[in-house]
């Protein structure tokens, strides 16, 4: 079973990213990215490092405008 190919990502740029590791010979990297490990470690930093850098008003104006844009869609 060593043998399995990773499945091909439907991300295009996660596609040319595999095909240039499977060129240069880094199969454990195409691997990771097939996966998505590395996608859902950086969501897991990305939103709370934003949500500390912004202001409790900045966070309120994005939350507003972020609501608005929902109910748009609905009318």
């Amino acid at each position: 079973m060593a043998d399995k190919k990773p499945k091909r990502p439907r991300d295009p740029n996660q596609l040319a990213k595999l095909m240039v590791d499977i060129a240069s010979s880094e199969e454990e990297d195409a691997e990771e990215t097939a996966t998505g490990e590395r996608a859902s470690k950086a969501g897991k930093k990305g939103g709370p490092a934003r949500a500390k850098a912004l202001t409790p008003a900045q966070r309120s104006e994005i939350a507003k405008t972020a609501a608005q844009a929902r109910w748009k869609k609905k009318d």
